[in-house]
């Protein structure tokens, strides 16, 4: 799913939301709410942009955001505490009903970490998601991959900048 792997992650990354509740375990996602500009160059690449918006919601346990990219479905990403403050489970179901595979979120204040891993022909491959938050609005995005899980290739960065100045 490289789709899922290339934006996904990036499109729904935030740093604490000081309105919300500090005893809201999700009050951290509530900024992923809204447009946002992702631009995102691979590596050796070209760069593009995309508008991405997400629209979240607390149901149940479960905090929920359907993304639409440049206008069209891609999935709905749900996030669930797991453990210690600011880790949690994640999983995205895409437009055609795929589920992707647990994958983790680590928040640590503006750094946030996604990580997964998937496994062909026996032969396993971790992906990482570093996003470094400057304020509400702003996101610097790393994604890498790594057949060991402790040397990592550097596959694409970018930049997403909230759009028009909306608000969460």
């Amino acid at each position: 799913m490289t789709f899922l792997r290339t934006w996904l992650p990036a499109a729904i990354l935030a740093a604490a939301c000081p309105l919300a509740q500090a005893a809201d375990a999700y009050a951290p996602l509530r900024l992923y709410q809204g447009t946002w500009k992702a631009t995102r160059k691979p590596s050796g690449g070209a760069a593009a942009s995309n508008v991405l918006v997400n629209q979240c919601e607390k149901l149940g346990p479960f905090f929920e955001c359907l993304q639409t990219v440049d206008g069209k479905t891609g999935a709905l990403i749900l996030f669930l505490p797991s453990g210690p403050e600011g880790h949690y489970y994640t999983q995205a179901v895409t437009a055609e009903g795929f589920a992707t595979g647990r994958g983790d979120l680590v928040i640590e204040g503006s750094r946030w970490t996604y990580s997964s891993k998937s496994q062909q022909d026996g032969k396993v491959t971790y992906q990482r998601t570093v996003n470094v938050f400057s304020g509400e609005d702003r996101i610097h995005f790393e994604q890498a991959e790594s057949t060991d899980g402790e040397h990592w290739t550097t596959q694409a960065s970018g930049d997403e900048e909230r759009a028009g100045g909306e608000n969460h």
